[in-house]
């Protein structure tokens, strides 16, 4: 795979990666801007207006009758939060023009209907349809809502947003149902335009189109986006140190049958000048996997819970643990968690266990060149942090790391918070009452 970065236009980069592998092309066209509570909401609704009607097809009938046309091509929005940069946009993919009739190509309707869905919305009197904004921001609020019916991942999120309420990272990537609610379409109008011309924009493209052709249809497609002054000044606030002395302790009760043990940790001075690939060994040895110290042990020889893992956010510098567990063995289930980066801090480390680690990692890196979605979240990622290293550079790094380096990570990293969401009365669940939340989507949040 061939990868190339490109300004086009001010403030719009092309993240460009050129493969024949695949039977169709993916471009995703996304808007940066800094998270916070009073525009999270409204950013987060602006693509799913934007999708339900464009100046020339004027409602999703009609933009699902074009994307047919164009050989059942796709067109979504996409809502993350990456650190502390909330990232909203739409998500494409068409076919190569190799698997088409001869003399068909779908790659400058495509683009050119993607762009129009982003910048010529349809519109009454200047303003979004304020039906369309009414429907989806009633959609979007109970969607919020509903994050409560996976328990695993609401004490997830719950954790963070606790550990972190100070910080713009308690944010979601959707903001808040209140906020949501009280969304009204004249103001949603402002916050789109303000959005389209500060925000700096980065486009991914993954298929088997030149740089220079995908440059020149954007190019064309773009050359009506109203532009200001963009807004360079975002990023994230890493946090190296614990609030407190001690970990803060938050305790949720609600209609459970199985308890949720969340423990928050920050991963401290390690976080000056991130080492990804010690941090994805670190994180694989304590908690990510079936091979990992949590779940061999806590789980699996303690017996302390029904899922035990961890991911670690390196934008936000975060390590999160998380386990299901009955409600009477909160203490024995946290103490063991600690223990076991305690093992790590001491250098309790088999090579078996790195040798494992490393493969999986390993594994993982060159499997995610199979899928463009993948590869679509990690090049956001890493542009947003900074870090120009493909799958094959990074898979060299993971075969560098040693075990003074993921020591050094353990030692750095910092218990803040500790939460644990609890019934009303003690009792037992079933084992399979509920799967291990899914954590990644905590870290980079699409969909």
């Amino acid at each position: 795979m061939k990868q190339t970065r490109t300004e086009i236009m001010p403030g719009v980069n092309l993240n460009h990666i050129q493969t024949d592998k695949f039977k169709i092309a993916v471009m995703s066209i996304s808007l940066l801007t800094q998270l916070n509570r009073e525009t999270a909401a409204m950013n987060a609704l602006i693509p799913y207006v934007l999708r339900r009607g464009t100046a020339h097809y004027g409602d999703m009938e009609k933009i699902s009758n074009r994307l047919d046309e164009l050989y059942y091509s796709t067109l979504d929005p996409i809502v993350r939060r990456i650190g502390e940069i909330q990232c909203v946009g739409l998500l494409a993919s068409y076919p190569e023009d190799d698997y088409l009739p001869e003399g068909e190509t779908v790659a400058k309707d495509a683009i050119g209907l993607m762009c129009e869905m982003l910048i010529n919305p349809l519109t009454r009197g200047g303003l979004l349809m304020r039906s369309y904004v009414e429907s989806e921001r009633d959609k979007l609020a109970d969607t919020i809502r509903s994050r409560i019916n996976e328990k695993g991942s609401y004490a997830v999120s719950r954790c963070i947003e606790e550990m972190c309420c100070f910080e713009d990272f308690s944010v979601g990537r959707y903001g808040s149902a209140e906020d949501c609610e009280s969304i009204r379409y004249k103001k949603l109008t402002q916050q789109y335009h303000k959005l389209l011309e500060t925000s700096p924009v980065e486009i991914f493209y993954c298929g088997n189109d030149s740089c220079k052709r995908i440059a020149g249809m954007l190019k064309d497609a773009l050359c009506t986006m109203p532009r200001g002054e963009i807004d360079y000044e975002i990023g994230t606030d890493v946090r190296m140190n614990a609030v407190e002395d001690e970990p803060r302790i938050y305790t949720e009760t609600l209609d459970v049958t199985q308890g949720r043990l969340v423990i928050g940790f920050r991963l401290g001075e390690c976080m000056e000048d991130p080492d990804k690939a010690s941090l994805s060994m670190f994180n694989t040895i304590f908690g990510a996997g079936v091979t990992s110290k949590l779940f061999t042990n806590v789980r699996e020889k303690m017996q302390l819970c029904y899922y035990a893992s961890s991911f670690a956010d390196s934008h936000k510098g975060l390590l999160i643990a998380s386990a299901g567990i009955d409600f009477d063995k909160y203490d024995l289930a946290k103490d063991e968690i600690l223990h076991q980066l305690d093992e790590i801090r001491n250098g309790n480390i088999t090579d078996d266990e790195m040798e494992t680690a490393r493969k999986g990692i390993c594994s993982d890196l060159s499997s995610m060149q199979d899928s463009q979605g993948t590869m679509e979240s990690y090049t956001i990622g890493n542009v947003l942090d900074g870090w120009n290293v493909t799958p094959e550079e990074y898979i060299e790094l993971v075969k560098a790391v040693t075990k003074e380096d993921v020591i050094a990570i353990a030692q750095s990293t910092v218990c803040d918070m500790i939460y644990f969401l609890r019934g009303e009365e003690k009792g037992e669940a079933p084992e399979d009452e509920e799967g291990e939340p899914n954590l990644e989507s905590t870290e980079d949040e699409s969909e």
